[in-house]
């Protein structure tokens, strides 16, 4: 939220523009609210730098079974749905992301209350409805959770983007708003249920993690140069220090016995602060703006694996 009236109105003033991206529906076919019962929990939250098409090439890398599973940089828990059932113990998540972590607590504890809150946007499928609902900031821990899935599904590449002062500022996606079902979120609510979820940072949930415990670690990626442009998944940006502090939080879970598994852009920078560690390159398909227009575009990213712990 603005922490001043300049900021505030930086927010209000902020334009509103949309994605023009042809074949889109005006108005969704429908609004998923009726699925039955399922226990299949899986993301329920699009989000950038997901893991999900990853998942088959760390999977190797997960141990079959461990004691407790820490995620700190949580975001939509692609591999904590895949791997929970592998932890003996709890499952220990985390982010900065203030947001975020109060929807996944939302989903845990109040389904039915966010479930019937997400029908009030059935309607809002315009981009007049999208900037109202991105200026409006409810007070509420149900009404901020619905809000955040629907600006999720909404927005323009489901990004998440926040100022200096930490206002939402994505543009419209000209995606429509399909809800989640019934059955999808009482699933993910229930696996949640003996998970912790907490806004932490990694320094402070890694201090929880101890021999026979495997820990997944998908940091924010540091921009490509000094030069390049972001605005920041939360107010608290992640830099070089950052990076280097978490090498040195990995060397202190090797020795403590704790396996490990990192993942990021694959740059001499990260190479060299995670040469304690084995290295494998890999290069996935993500999809990113194209130069100059909001159009999205697939490209072949070079990335690594990274992974620690005790010899096995």
């Amino acid at each position: 939220m603005p922490k001043n009236s300049a900021a505030l109105a930086e927010s209000v003033r902020a334009p509103c523009r949309g994605v023009r991206r042809r074949g889109v529906p005006a108005t969704p076919a429908s609004l998923d609210l009726a699925l039955g019962e399922s226990n299949d929990a899986r993301p329920f939250l699009k989000w950038a730098g997901g893991k999900t098409r990853l998942l088959s090439t760390l999977l190797p890398f997960v141990p079959e079974r461990f004691e407790n599973y820490h995620e700190p940089f949580l975001g939509g828990g692609a591999m904590f749905f895949e791997v929970r059932d592998r932890a003996r113990g709890r499952c220990y998540l985390a982010d900065l992301n203030d947001e975020l972590v109060n929807t996944w607590l939302v989903v845990r504890n109040q389904p039915s209350r966010l479930l019937a809150a997400l029908t009030a946007y059935a309607g809002s499928v315009s981009r007049r409805d999208y900037c109202a609902i991105r200026a409006k900031i409810p007070t509420g821990r149900v009404a901020r959770a619905a809000r955040f899935i629907y600006l999720n599904q909404t927005s323009w590449n489901g990004l998440w983007r926040v100022n200096r002062w930490g206002v939402f500022n994505v543009p419209w996606g000209a995606r429509p708003f399909r809800g989640v079902g019934v059955g999808e979120l009482r699933a993910v609510s229930r696996a949640l249920k003996s998970a912790a979820v907490q806004r932490v940072d990694f320094r402070e949930s890694l201090e929880l993690a101890k021999a026979g415990d495997f820990v997944y670690l998908d940091p924010p990626y540091l921009p490509v140069s000094d030069t390049s442009k972001f605005s920041g998944y939360t107010e608290q940006r992640f830099r070089a220090s950052d990076l280097a502090e978490l090498s040195d939080a990995c060397r202190t879970l090797t020795r403590r016995g704790v396996r490990w598994v990192l993942s990021n852009r694959d740059n001499q920078r990260v190479r060299d602060l995670f040469d304690h560690g084995l290295i494998k390159s890999l290069t996935v398909r993500r999809s990113v703006a194209a130069q100059n227009r909001r159009d999205v575009q697939p490209i072949d990213s070079p990335e690594v694996i990274i992974f620690g712990g005790p010899k096995r």
